[in-house]
């Protein structure tokens, strides 16, 4: 018998547990004694507010980022071949979403190891679910561009496309780059192309707003350094 793979979701902020994750979590957590995940601190520091039985101090981390190499990989998963369950933490929301932990699932999946979601939070569904955007038919694009022209000209792609397949467009940035990215939008878009903005998504500061592009331009919202999901359709 083998252990599982879990992919355990965690906050996208510092909104309480008990308000996003469910108690089941908290349950399963408790059989897991090895980690892969983003940044061991805040790791434990999660794993102490679930308020979980073992001692954090005996839990094994393995850190996960995009310089992890397919063979260390590998390695995190050697638990698993001796009955021990393994936890997949990103840094925020759900592993494997825009997130490095995508890589060692793939890796799980070619091993035929049991891979197991847990329900939580996910800032890219929560900003669709609440956008009134076409959830039908949407596509997740991940980051912008960083250079100004290379983003300008990715945006006014997004904007065509969303046209063309009538197709709610969502993206990210860092959160110290969403100003600029904001004004791009502003001043690179259809008049009546409808953005939505949802940021600090669960947080007690959480703002989610869907207007025209010349509605937005009329009062700018200050988005800089705050986590953010931009959607975008053009009807």
């Amino acid at each position: 018998m083998s252990g599982i793979l879990y992919l355990i979701p965690t906050t996208l902020g510092d909104s309480p547990v008990n308000d996003v994750i469910p108690n089941n979590v908290k349950d399963i957590v408790n059989s897991i004694n090895f980690y892969v995940v983003e940044n061991i601190r805040t790791a434990r520091r999660y794993l102490k507010n679930l308020d979980i039985n073992t001692p954090i101090d005996d839990l094994i981390f393995y850190t996960l980022n995009k310089h992890t190499s397919d063979d260390e990989l590998t390695q995190f998963l050697v638990p698993i071949s001796k009955n021990n369950n393994v936890g997949v933490i990103s840094e925020a929301g759900a592993p494997g979403v825009a997130d490095p932990g995508a890589d060692i699932v793939k890796i799980a999946h070619k091993k035929n190891i049991k891979i197991v979601p847990l329900v939580g939070p996910s800032s890219i569904l929560l900003s669709l679910m609440a956008s009134g955007l076409n959830g039908q038919n949407f596509s997740f694009l991940g980051y912008i561009p960083i250079k100004k022209h290379e983003r300008i000209n990715r945006i006014k792609i997004i904007e065509k496309n969303s046209f063309s397949f009538n197709q709610t467009q969502i993206f990210i940035e860092s959160p110290y780059r969403n100003q600029s990215l904001l004004t791009d939008i502003l001043q690179n878009c259809n008049a009546q192309t409808m953005l939505c903005i949802a940021t600090d998504i669960t947080l007690n500061t959480e703002f989610i707003k869907t207007k025209s592009i010349v509605e937005w331009q009329k009062n700018i919202p200050k988005i800089n350094k705050r986590p953010t999901i931009f959607l975008l359709h053009k009807y």
